[in-house]
């Protein structure tokens, strides 16, 4: 079917009959939308964070990255369109990137005070103040496994020389270790998206320097970021420190494995590691758990 096709690619569709979900899928795949309804577009403007997930066609690498403003500073401009006052930080690996018309990019805004989130991916375009974002695709995701946390302040900070590496040095694979948050950049051939995953601190596992995975919880069943790297392996990942505002953010490769027991484990292999001390400026309070996390063994 013609709306099938424009919603869920070959990719997702091979993951969703592998776990005998497609009759959920095409239940689920009916909130997705083009355009931008008033609710979203009064969520996007409360928001003092956007999280925007692209592959730069230079190097082709796949990257998360955080953009960030006073709440207002993402807002729709259009029924299918988004401005953005500026773009990722200097020296972010997704600058030049955004700065070329027409690249596909996935957006997430999370809100972890009343744990919603919302997802709108599309094409960027850059503007004199920052970007634009004409949608593809827009929905909201449930509360799963979205941490929560009462409030933030903005702190007077100066983001840090970033680090940059092809794998993980001690300190990050403790703070990956830590984390309980990261969000997911994933692509296929017509478009990008950007996720989030959550659980309780523990749940990425750090194999190696240069190997993560973790288990991929129950979901809306719309597998579109596995279907992504069904299709195209590449990722990026970002992990955020709440309270400092660094943020490392890791691009490289994944693939999914489907134990007979059902459960499905999600190994990325890194590739490039860029760590900012201070990259954003937001300071938010201690988390309180998502009751849907699974608990760790």
């Amino acid at each position: 079917m013609e709306e099938d096709t424009m919603t869920y690619h070959s990719g997702s569709r091979a993951v969703q009959d592998r776990v005998g979900v497609r009759d959920m899928a095409d239940h689920v795949g009916r909130s997705i939308g083009e355009g931008l309804r008033p609710v979203a577009a009064a969520f996007l403007e409360l928001q003092p964070m956007l999280v925007l997930g692209a592959a730069d066609p230079d190097t082709g690498r796949v990257w998360a990255s955080p953009v960030t403003g006073e709440p207002g500073f993402v807002r729709a401009t259009g029924p299918r369109q988004i401005s953005v006052a500026h773009g990722p930080r200097a020296g972010d690996p997704l600058t030049a990137a955004l700065a070329v018309a027409g690249t596909p990019v996935g957006t997430i805004a999370l809100d972890p005070r009343t744990r919603r989130r919302m997802r709108l991916n599309g094409r960027s375009r850059p503007t004199p103040r920052g970007l634009a974002v004409e949608a593809d695709q827009v929905f909201s995701n449930c509360p799963k496994y979205l941490q929560k946390r009462e409030s933030y302040e903005t702190v007077a900070r100066t983001p840090g020389e970033p680090l940059r590496g092809s794998e993980l040095d001690a300190s990050q694979r403790e703070f990956v270790r830590a984390a309980d948050t990261f969000l997911l950049a994933t692509v296929h051939g017509g478009g990008a998206d950007a996720s989030h995953r959550g659980g309780n601190p523990g749940f990425v596992h750090v194999t190696s320097p240069t190997e993560l995975s973790w288990r991929d919880y129950p979901g809306n069943s719309m597998f579109l970021t596995l279907g992504n790297l069904a299709a195209d392996p590449r990722a990026g990942l970002l992990f955020l420190d709440w309270e400092t505002g660094a943020a490392l953010q890791l691009s490289g490769t994944a693939r999914t494995e489907f134990a007979p027991d059902g459960t499905r484990t999600v190994r990325f292999t890194v590739e490039a590691v860029v760590d900012t001390p201070g990259a954003s400026p937001l300071r938010w309070s201690p988390p309180e758990y998502s009751p849907a996390n699974p608990t760790l063994p």
